[in-house]
């Protein structure tokens, strides 16, 4: 269901495992992991992002060139800091 929900979105990869803040230093990319809790009553959503890019400059500049009519992604193609 995420994987469907989250398909186009180019900031956003739904992962099979747990994500690493390192993974997404200086890029603009959430990474969201859903799981099942071992009972099997409650979805956990763990997400990684980068508190500078996504968390404030970059976000700003993805909501501007939604606003300006630009692709979404001008200016923020950015290769992540860790491989």
């Amino acid at each position: 269901m995420y994987r469907t929900f989250y398909e186009g979105h180019p900031f956003t990869r739904v992962l099979a495992q747990s994500p690493a803040t390192k993974w997404t230093s200086g890029t603009n990319q959430c990474l969201v992991y859903p799981a099942i809790s071992r009972s099997g009553t409650t979805l956990v959503a763990v997400a990684a992002i980068d508190n500078l890019v996504k968390g404030a400059a970059g976000q700003a500049i993805q909501n501007a060139n939604l606003i300006c009519g630009l692709p979404e992604d001008a200016g923020l193609a950015l290769a992540p800091q860790y491989p």
